[in-house]
């Protein structure tokens, strides 16, 4: 089959597949045509992945069928879920050749040319070699079946795929055993028909304000298209020389950019301590025995901490979660109940944890977010409680940032100038000691803590949920950097609240090109400095709300 347009009409997603196995020649064709395919930026963030075991495609068979359940649920009516429940969607085991066929997010840890405008142009990329594949198949004499009835993170949980690849989908490769008629199955069974010509419309005008909502602003109409510009012109109309509320006026604004809005409100505020232990403070780095995190908890649960006060004093609801102190908890204290272990392994002569705790870490912490999502707040403090984890911070800044240890380290909760030495020696050490792979799950779950990633999984989770992320001191930002690797749009909707007393904060909070709101010497944690900063934050949405324009007040601009 030679002609282009043939080969471009008798493309199908195949269903039913004879048994013939699929040469190593064929599939290596077609996946150099796939890697001809368009590359955003030359990203080459396309990857595939071959299924030929028999278990882990019943594996996935079960994943298929547990989602198609549930869309079968989803139909309108009884009709139309008989039409459904016809349909053969999936030939997972009888093809002989599985392929998953993903895109590496890590890309865009980098500038990437031509994804400024979309992080989704490297799917995009994907989808273009999924179809070049597609058509060399069909070439060739062969096709290919599109799966996407998927639990995706369970798919890629059970197939071990790192964090930053996503999978398009699984894909079922094999020699067809029929031609559908040269009709797609959807089409032969009346689901839908597809239109003989595809839908062609010239665009011959500019259309700055269709579909969106006009406000007046000052005798001037500003729309949603022009969000920025009018929370801005709102902003510097009101009684006030411009750029006198200094900092007030770039919260206010990104604040109304975060809920898309003229009139931002903070709703049902919420404070999330997330405690565990670290097996580095038996080394002696800390000023404090272990013990004390037990301690601290205990003194959260009845009141009695620093953030109690301040969360009490400005109305932040404040929950205490158990990420992993080395402590049995008894089962009717008020604490949310997250224990990956009783703390950390040592990261001086192995790993702090394995690849399986750093995922259940980012999966209980999203689980922790999503959940007061769902009460209605829409703005979430992260603090911490862990001795030891200044010394797994500052480690996880050098690894990750690529900075000598001694950049990185401070006092922490307080050890004098001889124990800091000493603290920088052992921690010099444990990088000298690193011999893992060079990819940042790796180096997180080598030198990681349970705290710090379940606060990581947690901010992305708000930032999914279109939260304001109120980030406190320098743990809890090394556990936004890490999220940011992850999503760099999440730095949209952080609110950096008070630059810590520890020196590397500050170079961390310029490698992120943030700027705190306040910058008290504090270096307790706890989140201590989003409670203390949050009345500022309200200031900024107050006076965005309240406070009178030139115009209603009939005050001359000059």
């Amino acid at each position: 089959m030679f002609d282009l347009d043939e080969i471009l009409k008798s493309r199908r997603d195949t269903r039913h597949f004879t048994d013939d196995e699929v040469p190593d020649s064929v599939i290596e064709k077609a996946l150099q045509a796939g890697h001809w395919a368009p590359s955003v930026g030359l990203t080459d963030a396309t990857k595939y992945y071959l299924i030929k075991s028999t278990e882990i495609k019943k594996a996935i068979k079960e994943l298929f069928l547990d989602y198609d359940k549930k869309a079968t649920n989803q139909t309108d009516n009884e009709q139309q879920k008989s039409q459904y429940q016809a349909l053969k969607l999936e030939a997972i085991e009888e093809a002989s050749l599985g392929l998953v066929i993903c895109y590496d997010r890590s890309v865009l840890n980098n500038f990437t040319i031509g994804t400024v405008g979309s992080n989704e142009a490297i799917k995009f990329s994907a989808v273009c070699a999924a179809q070049n594949i597609w058509l060399s198949l069909t070439e060739q004499g062969y096709s290919m079946g599109w799966v996407s009835i998927l639990n995706y993170y369970e798919f890629k949980k059970l197939l071990g795929l790192p964090e930053n690849i996503e999978p398009l989908g699984y894909f079922c490769v094999g020699k067809p055993a029929t031609n559908y008629e040269n009709q797609p199955m959807l089409q032969q069974l009346n689901w839908k028909q597809k239109l003989e010509k595809p839908f062609v419309e010239e665009i011959s005008k500019l259309h700055l304000n269709n579909e969106v909502t006009p406000v007046e602003l000052g005798g001037k109409m500003v729309t949603d298209f022009d969000l920025s510009e009018a929370l801005q012109y709102k902003i510097n109309n009101k009684t006030k020389p411009a750029g006198s509320l200094g900092m007030l006026e770039v919260l206010a604004k990104q604040i109304g950019m975060v809920f898309q809005t003229l009139e931002p409100k903070i709703i049902q505020p919420n404070m999330v301590i997330f405690a565990a232990d670290h097996g580095i403070a038996n080394h002696g780095v800390s000023a404090y025995p272990q013990d004390v995190t037990r301690q601290m908890v205990i003194n959260f649960l009845e009141g009695g901490a620093a953030i109690n006060v301040f969360c009490k004093q400005h109305n932040i609801q404040l929950s205490i979660v158990d990420s992993g102190v080395n402590y049995d908890f008894s089962t009717n204290t008020n604490l949310i109940s997250a224990k990956i272990a009783k703390g950390t392994q040592s990261f001086l002569h192995g790993a702090a944890m394995s690849a399986t705790e750093l995922d259940l870490c980012f999966a209980k912490g999203s689980k922790i977010v999503k959940a007061i999502a769902e009460t209605g707040s829409n703005c979430i403090g992260f603090g911490e409680m862990g001795i030891g984890n200044t010394s797994t911070a500052s480690v996880l800044m050098s690894v990750i940032l690529g900075l000598p240890i001694e950049d990185c380290v401070g006092k922490g909760t307080g050890v004098d100038d001889e124990k800091l030495l000493f603290k920088n020696e052992i921690l010099r050490k444990v990088i000298e000691n690193y011999k893992g792979s060079d990819d940042l799950d790796s180096k997180l779950a080598y030198f990681g803590g349970f705290e710090i990633f379940q606060m990581a999984g947690g901010m992305i989770e708000a930032y999914n949920n279109n939260m304001l992320i109120l980030v406190d001191g320098f743990i809890c930002s090394i556990a936004f950097l890490i999220a940011f690797k992850k999503n760099p749009g999440i730095i949209q909707n952080a609110i950096f609240c008070h630059q810590s007393a520890e020196q590397a904060h500050m170079k961390l909070l310029n490698y992120l090109n943030a700027k705190s709101i306040l910058n008290l010497n504090l270096r307790l944690g706890e989140g201590t400095g989003c409670a203390v900063a949050f009345p500022i934050i309200q200031s900024a949405v107050a006076f965005l709300n309240e406070m009178a324009s030139f115009e209603s007040a009939g005050v001359s601009k000059k």
